[in-house]
């Protein structure tokens, strides 16, 4: 048996923790969904996108590394939280080139279900157009660097979960992109379709060849029920 429980609060609900838990952790424990995209059950937090940003005793902090304490009360559902997750949202869709109408991730795309749920109806930053390069050498993968979110998700799976380190991040700012660790491409690399990493990827960016429309638009995962509704099953479970 784990440590004896704590208690936080969460707009207002009292949520038992356990020591050593995430406040991401103990949220969906309890049913509450908190916005994110770097962040998977899976793998150790990155922290990167900020998406998941809650105020923890009236100050921000990162939900998926910020570790509960007795007592804590955060704040998450607020207009003020919405409003900056959509802007995040909004400049990466501006920072990047996202073209939701024939991506093959469409439905299943964790950056296009957050925009929905988060109200974004277009970007309103300056869109950037910057220029990536798609890598389809691999037999059974390709990388879209132009979907990609510099989410972290790959580089951790193919570390922690695949005990490789195929994937790293290199450039700064705009130019900033995920590279492979290989003179030239990802065929390359020792990397295969069973991997996680393969899988793990939240957007269009890193993808299994052949099997991109096999579930067709309007049956997929998103397309289903708004993203979050999983972990807010359990609230009624």
């Amino acid at each position: 048996m784990s440590q004896e429980a704590i208690t936080i609060v969460i707009d207002g609900v009292e949520v038992k923790a356990q020591p050593g838990q995430t406040i991401m952790q103990a949220a969906e424990a309890a049913g509450i969904y908190i916005p994110h995209l770097c962040y998977h059950k899976d793998l150790p937090p990155g922290g990167h996108c900020r998406v998941c940003t809650v105020k923890v005793n009236g100050k921000p902090a990162s939900s998926c590394t910020h570790p509960v304490s007795d007592g804590m009360v955060i704040e998450n559902d607020t207009e003020e939280l919405k409003t900056k997750r959509r802007e995040i949202i909004e400049m990466l869709f501006a920072g990047g080139n996202h073209f939701c109408p024939f991506c093959e991730a469409s439905g299943d795309c964790e950056l296009q279900a957050l925009g929905y749920r988060l109200g974004m109806m277009a970007a309103t930053y300056q869109h950037l157009y910057p220029k990536h390069t798609v890598d389809a050498s691999h037999k059974d993968l390709f990388i879209d660097r132009d979907r990609c979110v510099l989410c972290g998700r790959c580089v951790r799976a193919s570390e922690t979960k695949d005990g490789k380190h195929v994937f790293g991040f290199e450039g700064r700012g705009i130019n900033k992109e995920v590279s492979v660790d290989a003179p030239d491409d990802l065929s390359e690399t020792d990397m295969v379709a069973t991997d996680k990493a393969a899988t793990i990827c939240p957007v269009g960016s890193l993808k299994l060849k052949r099997v991109g429309y096999k579930t067709p638009y309007g049956e997929r995962t998103y397309d289903k029920a708004p993203i979050g509704s999983d972990v807010e099953k359990k609230q009624t479970v």
